[in-house]
């Protein structure tokens, strides 16, 4: 973290000509003057504006990107109640027309490369065939508005169609990647009730292929809803056998669809469709379905993407992610925006740790989106990129999914990309955007995020509400945005949607990180408020680890923490109670890290595990993940519980002795 002063030693880059004159944002400040007679001397006075005048902004971003061309609208805002609010009522508008709004047929869609490295172009004109195609597929098998089609998929070409078919026809899209174990996918379908399940048959990573044929019977037959297989033959040809033997399932061919006998329609939907469902972490449960609109996540990625990342059509934009991260949305968003979108196949990692920067050279990109935890990995691997690689098409990094350290962003500026703008990014699935980021207008220092995003009402607040300037306080939203969830899936009286962001501040959005906004705007994120598992940028939840490892007959109960540490790192540790009688030992702790990995991920794995007498736990039964989380990052007991609070109060003593041997070892 950076300190409270900013000095020209922390500067590590300042915006030119073609940022003050020639952004996205420069050209809406100039079309704000002449079209509303607004005039703001900087940004702080612009995003002031735009998080206080929410029906101007937005009406603004709303002509701004040509939408008024598209569908009028009766209200901006009709209720700014959170939650509830009502947005452009009256307004009609699918995202996937919108994403071949700005084709430029001289430019690639998509570009997609695996980890065999040669890059594969689709059209504009190809794409809009695919997805035709697809969608026809999907309404021969009875799919149509409200219906939902799943996917199992890496972030394939496949994929991008899959889900501009099902929003083209009003149906609601959700995924998981393959690297997800069964019973974590299932623990998600099932509450969608996909009634097509669109399947790869693998995955490459880290120079092996993944088969995962057997499993996608294991999900037809945990998912009684579905009806049809749409099987993507990405590792292997395709399949003559059905992978899936289920009598009332029948299973496509990709390759083998037929073409379209009409051209790509889309289905004319409300603003407030049910566009996808992305899923929470699961930490307290099952994991929630976060339902978005075709308008929200239209108007909040022509935004974030536009006016904050400064993306444009003739961008390369890739980002390094999963199917099952939400940044994998914010990349397909890309396409809102006319520019070419490009897909990886495989690990970061590979051949070396500069495996993402050998794409970004092999692909021409231009916007690279990567997790902290991976930049990190390359500053202490000791590399210098800048020399040994091509990235003079480069022009700027979005950098996500926890802080970096002080050294991390020097590497960058210095080793990895010199000259080139590094957006540290922070944001959620649960709006599936940005809530602070990147302004092309202004500088970078290290340390800092750059400002709060353009029409977000972002704050740090005391536990009584107040907001802090320059001190770490709850990161809160104080008015709403177009793109946060409609609903929950199965949570029809809104209880659960309440309990998870509106709790602590009856009707405004807190979300779960610690944040420092100093006097500058500039941000600071200093790790999750909640008991959220953060590893390498993708959230995971405790609950999925606890429900593997608590199956063992050797453990009695578990407790699992993730700690954002002082130098950049992160060290998820898990603390089991041995049942009586049974001792930990390497065998048993092979065998839990075994089935974590084979069903969750590998990324799900802990980085140690060790035994405990018990685990403390509210007078309710809920595991003090939080308050250990604290302890081990060096808060004193008494900071983190109250007297009497928790059963085993004296686990709370062993944490922190076991944080101050952690910290000397290290």
């Amino acid at each position: 973290m950076s300190t409270d002063t900013n000095t020209d030693t922390d500067l590590l880059w300042s915006p030119g000509r073609r940022e003050t004159r020639d952004s996205n944002v420069a050209s809406f400040l100039r079309w704000l003057g002449t079209h509303r007679e607004l005039h703001f001397r900087d940004y702080a006075e612009l995003w002031r504006w735009s998080s206080t005048d929410l029906p101007g902004f937005w009406s603004a971003v709303w002509e701004f990107y040509g939408l008024d061309a598209v569908s009028g609208y009766d209200e901006v805002l009709a209720d700014a109640s959170m939650p509830g609010a009502r947005w452009f009522t009256g307004a009609r508008l699918n995202f996937a027309e919108r994403c071949f709004a700005h084709a430029t047929p001289d430019r690639p869609a998509l570009v997609f490369v695996d980890e065999d490295g040669t890059p594969v172009e689709t059209s504009w004109e190809e794409l809009r065939r695919q997805v035709a195609d697809v969608a026809a597929a999907l309404r021969r098998m009875g799919v149509g508005p409200g219906d939902c089609v799943a996917g199992w998929l890496p972030d394939l070409p496949q994929t991008v169609v899959a889900l501009l078919a099902t929003a083209s026809l009003g149906a609601v899209w959700t995924v998981c990647s393959p690297d997800f174990g069964t019973p974590s996918v299932l623990a998600r379908l099932r509450q969608a009730r996909p009634a097509v399940l669109v399947a790869a048959d693998g995955y490459r990573y880290g120079g092996k292929r993944y088969d995962k044929r057997p499993v996608v019977a294991e999900l037809v037959e945990g998912l009684p809803s579905l009806r049809h297989v749409l099987a993507v033959g990405h590792l292997f040809p395709a399949p003559d056998e059905p992978w899936a033997p289920r009598t009332d399932v029948r299973q496509h061919s990709w390759s083998a669809l037929p073409a379209a006998e009409e051209p790509l329609e889309f289905a004319d939907v409300p603003f407030d469709h049910p566009l996808w469902i992305l899923w929470s972490s699961g930490t307290t449960g099952v994991p929630k379905g976060i339902v978005q609109g075709h308008g929200g996540i239209v108007v909040e990625l022509l935004k974030a993407l536009g006016l904050g990342a400064d993306l444009r059509a003739e961008d390369r934009y890739l980002f390094v992610t999963s199917t099952s991260w939400m940044v994998w949305n914010f990349l397909v968003g890309g396409l809102l925006h006319g520019s070419t979108v490009v897909l990886y196949d495989g690990s970061p990692t590979f051949p070396d740790v500069h495996g993402a920067w050998r794409v970004a050279e092999r692909t021409g990109a231009t916007m690279v989106g990567v997790g902290a935890a991976y930049l990190a990995a390359g500053e202490k691997a000791g590399g210098n990129p800048a020399a040994g690689l091509g990235l003079g098409a480069l022009r700027s990094i979005l950098q996500t999914g926890s802080s970096l350290p002080p050294g991390t962003w020097r590497w960058v500026h210095d080793r990895l990309a010199p000259g080139v703008w590094l957006q540290s990014v922070c944001g959620g699935t649960d709006v599936c955007s940005v809530l602070a980021g990147g302004s092309p207008l202004l500088p970078v220092r290290v340390g800092r995020i750059q400002c709060p995003a353009l029409g977000v009402a972002l704050a740090a607040w005391d536990p009584e509400g107040r907001p802090l300037t320059g001190e770490q306080g709850e990161l809160v939203l104080t008015s709403p945005l177009p793109s946060m969830p409609l609903h929950f899936v199965g949570d029809p009286d809104g209880a659960r949607y309440w309990d998870s962001y509106f709790d602590m501040y009856p009707g405004v959005w807190r979300h779960g990180d610690w944040v420092t906004v100093h006097h500058d705007l500039s941000v600071v994120v200093s790790g999750r408020s909640d008991s959220t598992l953060n590893r390498m940028g993708v959230r995971m939840g405790s609950a999925d680890l606890y429900t593997v490892v608590e199956q063992f007959p050797e453990i009695a109960d578990s407790l699992v923490v993730g700690v954002e540490l002082p130098d950049g790192g992160y060290f998820m540790p898990l603390f089991v109670v041995p049942a009586q009688g049974t001792d930990l030992d390497d065998a048993v702790c092979e065998r839990i890290a075994a089935a974590v990995r084979r069903r969750l991920s590998p990324r799900h794995v802990p980085d140690v595990i060790l035994p405990i007498a018990a685990v403390p736990r509210t007078l309710t039964g809920k595991k003090l993940e939080v308050p250990v989380k604290r302890i081990l990052q060096g808060a004193r007991v008494d900071e983190v519980s109250s007297a009497g609070a928790v059963t085993h109060p004296e686990m709370l003593g062993w944490f922190a002795e076991f944080a101050g041997r952690s910290a000397t070892e290290r």
